[in-house]
């Protein structure tokens, strides 16, 4: 099995669908219309140093995230759970992404456009993140764009 599909498979249900609780406070600076809730944040006991972050996405309709960065350390999976995610890393073209598809960002990348695809359903979002230690600021808003 592929590990987009063994994520998607059994990271993403645990995570949005299990009973867990979902940190209800707000992961980093969102615009109107976005929330950011943090889903998990631990240490990976055998990579020292290292964490695994993930967070939930929520859009409303036609609400987009500012452009941003990752840090350096940052390596994520992203997960669309519903609805339809606009992307653009880096130099790529901006890309649709629809429930049940994923990508991934390198270690640094450049997020200039992450946006609810349609202007008249919802859309989530699921973001893996391992990073460098619990300090590490895992958006960087772009002030430039």
């Amino acid at each position: 099995m592929k590990a987009t599909r063994w994520i998607a498979a059994v990271v993403a249900p645990l995570f949005i669908e299990s009973g867990w609780a979902l940190d209800v406070a707000q992961a980093h600076d969102t615009a109107p219309g976005e929330t950011v809730t943090v889903a998990a944040d631990e240490p990976i006991p055998h990579l020292p140093g290292k964490r695994l972050v993930a967070h939930v996405v929520d859009y409303e309709p036609g609400v987009s995230s500012a452009a941003h960065h990752h840090p350096s350390s940052a390596f994520i999976y992203a997960y669309v759970v519903s609805g339809a995610i606009r992307s653009r890393v880096g130099d790529e073209p901006a890309r649709v992404y629809r429930a049940g598809e994923a990508w991934f960002e390198n270690p640094g990348s450049h997020h200039r456009v992450s946006e609810n695809a349609s202007d008249t359903e919802p859309a989530r979002l699921l973001a893996v993140l391992v990073v460098d230690g619990p300090d590490e600021q895992l958006v960087i808003p772009d002030l430039s764009e």
